[in-house]
């Protein structure tokens, strides 16, 4: 697919007096989708671990790596598809799992809103556990674009096979569980707010609409929603250990992704435990502060994974940024805040821009870098800069 194109849209759009509604870049787009969002739901998108060093150090990783041009290639046509778990993505980009995103929007659908934009642009989306509208609603305005489903683990395994089973009938898939979120990290911006929106009820909807959780309250969520929130902060995180893993495994056929993996030993344990894929993610540094930024422990768990595909997020900003992580091992490459801050600045029209604007520019490098698929995109196209 020819994502450059999109610039030659608005070029052709300005012939005609008309300019882009949206910004083209994340640094624009960041203080009006800033500006449109309540103060609590913008210190939770916005806002990360500690000093949010982390946070930060995922954003200036990319800037250590340059890409290589090569010349005399005869790039005019790229083929930025990719295959993974046995699904054919026109593209290597992923919407990452935002447990807010529901609350990004105007109208509080912002996870329709996404899974409308992933069937408008081809852009897979992983939908979280903590939604504003139950997983089949998303699922069903997907259309034909892959979904995925993000597991918290719940401490009541019952209710975990309860999600997972509901997911796999709404034709999701794939499963990525989440492992570093059974305890919230320290988060400075929201605590500055005494806010975290589902003790208030928000993002819930999953549980809610669960037959299992439904069953352990004495009444409905609707007639007493105080008790389904102290319901769920009981339930809500479950430490997970490698003893779980055969469990976690044996409810479902689906592929199943472990995301939070940082370690190369890790990555041989989650391979030898029967799992698909990995996930190299430091929740965007909104979890732990003083870590190490996603993309330097990724080619370590490239090659620690030994052709299993990996799954890379945190940091990304820019199009220049999936072509590294493509580079440097990533089968496929999720973005964050970039498209939570399109959302709440446009709605799904934002969505569908920010993603659009990625993949044009990733296209547009790798035509005038010189490098005509993703399979040119090794290691060795890169060097690092300091």
């Amino acid at each position: 697919m020819a994502y450059g194109t999109y610039q030659d849209e608005i070029y052709k759009d300005g012939l005609r007096g008309v300019v882009p509604r949206f910004p083209m870049t994340y640094d624009e787009l960041e203080p009006l989708a800033q500006a449109s969002m309540p103060a609590s739901v913008r210190s939770y998108v916005a806002g990360g671990a500690g000093d949010e060093r982390t946070q930060r150090a995922n954003v200036t990783a990319f800037e250590r790596w340059g890409l290589i041009p090569r010349m005399m290639v005869g790039a005019t046509a790229r083929d930025l598809s990719v295959d993974v778990f046995g699904i054919h993505l026109p593209s290597p980009l992923f919407m990452a799992p935002v447990g807010v995103i529901g609350l990004c929007a105007q109208d509080g659908h912002g996870d329709l809103a996404t899974a409308r934009a992933a069937a408008r642009t081809g852009v897979p989306m992983i939908a979280s556990t903590l939604t504003n509208d139950p997983l089949e609603q998303v699922a069903a305005e997907l259309a034909d674009t892959p979904g995925f489903f993000q597991l918290y683990t719940p401490t009541e395994r019952e209710l975990a096979e309860s999600l997972i089973h509901r997911a796999e009938k709404a034709g999701f898939k794939g499963i990525v569980v989440t492992l570093d979120t059974w305890i919230t990290g320290w988060r400075p911006r929201d605590l500055t707010t005494s806010n975290f929106p589902q003790l208030r009820g928000n993002c819930l909807a999953n549980y809610t609409s669960d037959p299992v959780f439904r069953s352990r309250l004495t009444k409905s969520p609707e007639d007493d929603p105080k008790a389904a929130v102290a319901e769920w902060v009981r339930i809500f995180g479950n430490p997970l250990t490698w003893d779980d893993l055969p469990w976690l495994r044996s409810i479902t056929d689906l592929p199943l992704i472990l995301k939070g993996i940082c370690h190369p030993e890790d990555v041989r344990r989650a391979k030898d435990g029967g799992v698909d894929g990995v996930y190299c993610s430091n929740h965007g540094g909104r979890q732990a502060n003083g870590g190490l930024p996603a993309l330097d422990a990724l080619p370590a768990m490239v090659e620690a994974a030994d052709g299993m595909p990996v799954l890379f997020d945190s940091g990304v900003r820019t199009g220049a940024d999936i072509v590294k992580a493509v580079a440097l091992g990533a089968t496929a490459v999720g973005v964050g805040r970039p498209y939570a801050y399109g959302l709440a600045y446009g709605g799904e029209a934002g969505i569908v821009h920010v993603l659009r604007a990625l993949l044009a520019e990733a296209d547009l490098i790798m035509a005038v870098d010189g490098y005509p698929t993703l399979a040119d995109l090794t290691p060795d196209a890169l060097r690092r800069l300091t």
